[in-house]
């Protein structure tokens, strides 16, 4: 019964008109980044970070949440008509939908990979609602030393964020980290690394952070390549979008497996859409009968990948609602957004902002009809969006990021810290830094500085406190496992390298 009272609790604020407003703006504006090549869900939800400042925090996160899901539903479209992802989760559906666009049969691609997500979607919505409440009543039972504990864990977690360098990973988190301290201390008063500047006395700000890494950043970058939008549109038939009974049968096993392996990667810490896209690919490969079909057009490889990554994204939701750890980038985003709205989340804040909880919950069972409603009829105009030439749409980007920046407390401050952090940002991705880690590591080191302090009030200053609770000494020891076996693919490196040079010295 609770399941049901939880969902029609969560209905009533979701259907609210102005929620309902905002959740259809969110999916809309979504889509259309994840069609539009070069944004990306989460420079899109930093820009329009500061236009959620007026509105109550539910409906600003309703709306954040659904650019998000809304922008993996989008990818799957200029995968499948121009072989160009939207989105990085919808890389591997290239494989597939382009091959089967070249057949003619475009129409089909995009149509099951509508319905995959929505089906996908909506087990994972199921699934979110009924492990969050056993998981809360978990995490209810967290102090300040199992907090500082899970932080730890978090900032471990940074490690498999790592596209790259594991090294440089670590360094751009020690920088977040540092970025964290600025401002006064909420203890003492006293300022950190202001250097007098009177702007800097509320430390650095969520969004001019985001917006300055990711959306200005991604101006600059796309304006470096030259990015064309002058794309051959592939011109084929899109009036029969509606797969048929062979396409679902081969479809339905590759949707459901989807739909589980991607939550589950989803919840899992560093794993996110794009991984859970690319080990759905990997899964129906291994289980096909027809294997070599794969990469020439199989239906399986556009099913199974746009399940497992609206999947995942609801699957993410779960950590951050319930213990307040962002499994990924996105949700840091998400994490700033309650944070600036004053709000902590975690155990306590089904008890405290109920509406908010089952309220972004239900939106998504909303917003995903939407999507399905929007996704098929309006493929046309996503289409004739491609062709708008970029040299027209960054102007249009810079000025909302620029205006966005000044709006959040009308100080030109802000709008030069986020035009400082875009150069950051550009340079960054230059030198092949990742954002991701050092964006995680400002949103997590101020949390865990006041769990560490209030760990050793309680304790009257020894660290034993860490290691005498349960919780807390199974998320250090899972944090040493986790630590161990992050760094052992390098020391085996070096070590095969010092047993090759030996041999060839011998």
């Amino acid at each position: 019964m609770d399941f049901i009272s939880n969902l029609i609790t969560g209905l009533g604020v979701s259907i609210q008109p102005l929620n309902l407003t905002f959740c259809f703006l969110g999916v809309f504006i979504g889509t259309l980044i994840g069609v539009l090549p070069g944004i990306g869900p989460i420079g899109a939800m930093a820009i329009l970070l500061p236009a959620t400042y007026g509105v109550p925090p539910t409906t600003a996160i309703i709306m954040l949440a659904g650019i998000y899901y809304g922008a993996l539903y989008g990818g799957s479209t200029t995968s499948i008509l121009v072989n160009i992802p939207g989105e990085a989760a919808a890389v591997v559906t290239c494989l597939d939908g382009y091959q089967m666009a070249l057949k003619g049969r475009a129409g089909p691609a995009l149509g099951i990979a509508a319905f995959g997500s929505f089906i996908a979607g909506t087990l994972g919505i199921i699934a979110l609602q009924a492990l969050s409440v056993p998981l809360v009543y978990i995490a209810l039972r967290f102090g300040p030393p199992e907090y500082f504990s899970l932080m730890i864990l978090g900032f471990v977690i940074l490690t498999f964020l790592a596209q790259k360098s594991m090294i440089r990973a670590l360094m751009m988190a020690g920088v977040g980290t540092l970025l964290g301290t600025i401002g006064l201390d909420t203890m003492t008063g006293t300022p950190r690394f202001t250097f007098g500047t009177a702007e800097l006395f509320d430390g650095i700000g969520m969004a001019p952070l985001a917006m300055g890494l990711f959306g200005i950043s991604e101006i600059l970058l796309n304006v470096e390549r030259k990015i064309k939008q002058e794309m051959a549109i592939l011109n084929t038939n899109l009036t029969g979008v509606l797969p048929t009974l062979k396409d679902w049968s081969r479809s339905i096993g590759a949707i459901l497996r989807g739909s589980f392996f991607g939550f589950f990667l989803g919840v899992l810490p560093g794993g996110g859409a794009v991984l859970a896209s690319f080990a759905s690919y990997a899964i129906e490969k291994r289980v096909s009968r027809n294997p070599e079909e794969f990469g020439k057009g199989a239906i399986e490889g556009v099913a199974g990948p746009e399940s497992a990554n609206n999947a995942a994204a609801t699957g993410a939701f779960i950590p951050l609602l319930t213990l307040g750890i962002p499994a990924n980038v996105v949700m840091a985003v998400l994490l700033g957004a309650l944070m600036i709205h004053g709000i902590s989340p975690g155990p306590m804040l089904m008890k405290t902002h109920p509406d908010l909880f089952w309220g972004v919950i239900a939106s998504m069972y909303v917003g995903n009809v939407m999507l399905l409603v929007l996704n098929l009829p309006l493929i046309g105009l996503w289409v004739q969006l491609l062709r708008v030439p970029y040299a027209i749409l960054f102007p249009l980007l810079l000025f909302i990021c620029l205006y966005g920046a000044y709006l959040i407390s009308n100080n030109t401050a802000d709008m030069s810290m986020m035009l400082g952090f875009g150069i950051f940002g550009y340079l960054m991705r230059k030198f092949q830094y990742e954002p991701a880690p050092l964006v995680l590591a400002f949103v997590l080191s101020p949390l865990l500085e006041k769990a560490f302090r209030q760990s050793l009030i309680l304790s009257g200053g020894t660290f034993t406190i860490f290691l005498t609770r349960p919780i807390s000494i199974g998320c250090l020891i899972l944090t040493g496992v986790l630590l161990i076996t992050s760094i052992l693919p390098m020391v085996r490196k070096v070590m095969v390298r010092i047993i090759t040079e030996s041999e060839k010295n011998g």
